[in-house]
């Protein structure tokens, strides 16, 4: 539904009715799943729709709606007469997660060292040069966001819209498992991501690949003891 507002000037301007409900749903699924992911919301706790109403200081309609989606991106159980409870990382998922990573991953970066461009290479040696200060500085939350966007970048890099597609909700639990490990696992994340980019700037699918899928299974190692 549209309504025409007038302003100052006498022009009418076309507002969409809703539009500030979804930008708050939008704005409530974002800090929902970064509170999960960074976990200020531990695995098991319960989260009902009123605590985190209060949370937010919204009220319940927004965060009904990114429960949902979170539930659906498999962050949250909806359990019945309890609500939410944050999902576990159990051994199972991450294992399978990781299955996805190295198949999507060697993929992407094989693509990559066939099409990237310079402006592609300067956009991961830079995501790579901001995660190391943010080990230097020990802001693991962000260099575990720094890690999924360099991951989301050597999909961009690609070209394949498929992946780009596909990959979106996996990087949000890629983020969410390094979270956990970060402090050790940081600098040799980024020696692994150093070793892939090079591979991918000297236009090397092969080495890419395997760079690639070593840096997966380094991470999976860690991430699974």
């Amino acid at each position: 539904m549209q309504q025409l507002d007038g302003d100052a000037g006498g022009e009418q301007v076309v507002r969409t009715i809703g539009a500030d409900h979804v930008a708050l749903r939008e704005q409530v699924l974002e800090e929902l799943r970064r509170r999960i992911v960074d976990g200020e919301y531990r695995e098991g706790e319960r989260l009902t729709e009123t605590r985190l109403a209060d949370d937010f200081g919204v009220s319940r309609n927004p965060v009904r709606e990114a429960l949902r989606v979170v539930e659906a991106e498999g962050f949250v159980h909806i359990l019945p007469r309890r609500g939410a409870v944050v999902a576990t990382l159990d051994e199972t998922a991450v294992r399978d997660l990781f299955a996805v990573r190295q198949q999507l991953e060697t993929l992407a970066a094989g693509l990559a060292a066939e099409r990237a461009t310079p402006a592609g290479i300067a956009s991961l040696r830079t995501l790579i040069d901001e995660a190391n200060t943010a080990t230097a500085a020990q802001d693991f939350d962000r260099v575990a966001e720094l890690n999924s966007a360099f991951h989301r970048a050597v999909i961009e890099v690609s070209g394949n819209r498929w992946l780009h597609s596909i990959s979106a909700a996996m990087y949000h639990h890629v983020h969410w498992v390094f979270r956990v490990g970060a402090a050790q696992r940081a600098p040799h994340s980024s020696e692994e991501h150093v070793r892939l980019v090079d591979a991918i700037e000297a236009g090397d699918a092969e080495a890419a690949s395997t760079a690639a899928r070593l840096h997966v299974e380094a991470a999976a190692k860690a991430a699974l003891g």
